[in-house]
């Protein structure tokens, strides 16, 4: 090859040298990233782990009611017990099995039947913990509930319960009662794997419910307000029933 093939390949050479580091650098930044991102969910997970409660704790001050999420019976009695002693003047259930009558509940639970038939209501729509959210909403805007609500819900399970319910009911101080599982310590998380894996699961819950509910505001304050959406609904039928339109 002569002198003008050489000239010609030098830049070629060098634009692929240049192409070659680009990528190289893409995929340097790819993995700082993704090592950040991953440090940042395993700091994440550490906290959230430490951070779940290893024992139950009184309720400060008796509140205007208690909603117990369905998923193991200890979280019902819990709550009946406190619904029993004064601690709350109404209790939900939410999240109830469809096939459970009320009368077998009624037989298992802490208290007499005069207060269960008064003061005790069941939810079967909930499937979820959202769905328990928008259930326990429901149930204390038709009790004028607008205070004080006590959550009863597993150790590792209220992260999320508050989440969701605090969403539902933002003005609502809500006051957690944490059940202690006999099936799962979360102490041993740092030793125990299966514990460990459990609480990961949880964790990755209690974050999609943050992006959800995040997205969701988000939306909800990017969209127009319903006075602004009437009034342009109003004015789009105003100019089309305008003659020679």
């Amino acid at each position: 090859m002569g002198e003008g093939s050489s000239e010609l390949t030098t830049p070629l050479r060098e634009g692929a040298k240049n192409g070659l580091s680009a990528v190289r650098k893409v995929v340097y930044g790819i993995g700082v990233g993704g090592a950040f991102l991953g440090a940042a969910f395993l700091i994440g997970f550490a906290v959230f782990a430490l951070s779940l409660p290893r024992e139950e704790f009184p309720i400060p001050a008796p509140a205007e009611g208690v909603v117990a999420l369905t998923g193991g019976s200890d979280r019902v009695l819990d709550a009946a017990t406190l619904l029993a002693s004064g601690q709350a003047h109404r209790m939900l259930i939410t999240g109830v099995n469809r096939a459970t009558r009320s009368a077998v509940i009624a037989k298992i639970l802490p208290m007499s039947r005069e207060l269960f038939e008064c003061c005790v209501d069941l939810g079967y729509q909930a499937l979820d913990t959202a769905g328990n959210a928008k259930e326990t909403r429901d149930w204390a805007r038709e009790h004028n509930i607008t205070r004080t609500l006590i959550v009863v819900t597993s150790n590792y399970h209220m992260p999320r319960a508050i989440v969701e319910i605090s969403a539902a009911l933002p003005n609502v101080e809500l006051f957690p009662f944490p059940v202690v599982s006999e099936h799962i310590d979360v102490a041993d998380w740092a030793s125990d794997l299966r514990v460990a894996r459990f609480i990961g699961k949880e964790y990755v819950k209690y974050l999609g419910s943050i992006l959800r509910l995040k997205v969701m505001k988000d939306f909800d304050d990017s969209a127009p307000s319903p006075q602004l959406r009437h009034s342009i609904a109003s004015a789009t039928r105003d100019s089309e029933t305008q003659p020679g339109r």
